[in-house]
Parts: C-alpha cells; sequence; structure tokens
C-alpha cells in the first residue's frame, strides 16, 4: 500500500497548523511518522523538553487520525533510548499508541543492538503493547538486521520493515529477500506471500539489481548464484543421493536452482553430474572421466576457473 512519510509537527506549532502535517494528508491512504524517542535526541537534536516531544507525537498522530485510514509511528532511535531511558522511550512509543497509532514500529536507527538484546526489549514492549500493533525496523551495521528482524518477530512483532536486497543508508537495512523466505519456510509465518508468488524471489532480486546496474551477490542468502552451488567432491555425491544433505530448501522454492560446480576440488561425482545436466551419457566407470578429473584440476591449478 502506498505509504506517506513524514515527521511529527514542529515545536512550538499545532498540528492544524503543521505544513508537513498537511503535506502527508494529502492523497496517500496511510500515513507513517518518525519521532525521537531517545531522551538525548529530544534534547540534544531537538532541543526541547521532554515532554514537548511527547505531545508532538500524541497531536500529530491523533490530527492525522482523522484525514486518512492508517497512521504507524517509526520509534527513532528507539532501542539506543530503552537503554539509556527505558521509561521515556516506553512513553514515547505509549503516546503514539494511546493517540491511535496502527503501528508502533521500534527503530534500531544507528544499528548497533544484537539479536539478543532486540528480543528481551521487544518482549517487554510487547508486554505493554499488544504484539499485533508492534513493528521492527533495523539497520545493519553489525551485520545483524534480518537477525534482529527474526528476533524481533519471534518476542512478538507482527511487522518487519525492510528492503529488497538489504539497500539502505550506510551498511543497508534489513533484507526482506532473506527475512520472507526465513519467516515462510523456516517459522512458518503467514507474510501475505504466496508460494506461487515466493519462486519469484531471485527474480525480482535480480531485476532490481539490473535496474540499479548492480552486479547481482553471488553468495546472497537464498537468490544468489552460490546459494545451492556445490564444489567439493564429496558434497556432490551426498547431493546427487539426497539433496536434504547439503541444501537447508528446495531451491525451486525461491526460483533458485542447484549448480554443481567444477573446479579443483571436484571429484567424480561433479563431472558426471554436468554431464547429466547436459543429457550426455556417461559410463560411470569410464578411465575417462577419471582423466578428465585430474585434467580440470591442473587447469585450475595453471589459472583457469570453469
Amino acid at each position: 500500500k502506498l505509504t506517506a512519510f513524514g515527521m511529527t509537527r514542529r515545536a512550538g506549532r499545532s498540528a492544524s497548523n503543521d505544513p508537513g502535517l498537511a503535506s502527508l494528508a494529502q492523497n496517500a491512504p496511510i500515513v507513517c511518522m518518525v519521532g525521537k524517542s531517545w531522551d538525548f535526541q529530544v534534547t540534544e537534536a531537538l532541543g526541547i523538553e521532554l515532554d514537548e516531544n511527547l505531545s508532538m507525537i500524541a497531536d500529530s498522530i491523533a490530527h492525522l487520525k482523522t484525514k486518512v485510514s492508517e497512521v504507524m509511528f517509526d520509534a527513532e532511535h528507539f532501542f539506543d533510548g530503552y537503554k539509556a531511558n527505558r521509561d521515556y522511550a516506553l512513553s514515547a512509543i505509549k503516546a503514539a499508541y494511546e493517540a491511535g497509532a496502527r503501528w508502533v514500529v521500534l527503530c534500531d536507527t544507528n544499528g548497533g543492538t544484537l539479536p539478543d538484546e532486540i528480543f528481551d526489549i521487544v518482549t517487554d514492549v510487547c508486554s505493554q503493547i499488544p504484539g499485533a500493533h508492534v513493528g521492527i525496523h533495523c539497520h545493519n551495521d553489525t551485520e545483524n538486521a534480518v537477525a534482529n528482524s527474526l528476533a524481533a518477530v519471534r518476542a512478538g512483532a507482527r511487522q518487519v520493515q525492510g528492503t529488497l536486497n538489504g539497500l539502505g543508508e550506510r551498511c543497508g537495512n534489513a533484507n526482506l529477500i532473506s527475512i520472507i523466505p526465513t519467516l515462510m519456510l523456516k517459522m512458518g509465518f503467514d507474510v501475505g506471500v504466496s508460494k506461487d508468488q515466493l519462486t519469484q524471489l531471485r527474480r525480482i532480486s535480480h531485476i532490481l539489481d539490473e535496474r540499479l546496474n548492480r552486479e547481482p551477490t553471488r553468495q546472497a542468502a537464498y537468490v544468489g548464484d552460490s546459494a545451492f552451488a556445490h564444489k567439493g567432491g564429496l558434497h556432490v555425491s551426498a547431493v546427487e543421493k539426497n539433496p536434504a544433505c547439503y541444501e537447508h530448501v528446495e531451491p525451486e522454492l525461491v526460483g533458485n536452482q542447484r549448480h554443481i560446480l567444477v573446479s579443483d576440488q571436484a571429484g567424480r561425482s561433479n563431472i558426471l553430474a554436468r554431464f547429466r545436466e547436459i543429457g550426455v551419457d556417461v559410463d560411470p566407470k569410464s578411465e575417462a572421466v577419471g582423466k578428465l578429473v585430474e585434467n580440470v584440476k591442473q587447469r585450475e591449478f595453471d589459472g583457469y576457473a570453469y
């Protein structure tokens, strides 16, 4: 759904006389509003009293509730704020919820919170605000945005904000391309994506990279070329017998496919698998297969790559 994004009213203005709020209430059916929940940010960045910030949050949401069908509140710096002053951080999101916010979204804006902290804090929040109204918004500065998002869901949050391929400022945002299949295939959640739609995941990820003139990440979870690639001979032999030996899900579920690589780590199983892929019947016991394996390994040693 199309969602307009903006901030709370300015200090010293009424909600009905704030040009920013007026622009948000034009055509979009949903508004997402960002506001401060860390006392340090309120006094240092905004330079206002703590109570004034709470009034700005409540007034803005109550005003927009009369103009649009749904309002959500992004609590900026929530986790840093909670760790510095739990009571004030909670008072900020309660002000939003009690003023009519459909969603209260907890933001790890600086990206420095770890999964165990996320779980504990979101658990506390969900004991005071229903989880059906709690969301999570994570940044990837410690490479934990996906893990943090999943920890929040386990703790009770029921909205996840993220981006395709993890695009975002600094180190990026939580990667929905990883989160969606994990919630569906690993955690059993209904996320509004059908099984048929999930098979388009790799395609969607690659289309976005093409539009942005970026090379798709080969090691990307679920959708990368290497996600279901097998190189070592022992691995390939086992995968040929049962893919579950070295694959955590079926690649087809996310629109990917298995790749059997031929390299200096390859064995007879790799070569035979590649022959099967191209429809060539070869005697598995053929002496030529063994010679081909040795030839490939020597060429890899000489600098060739296959």
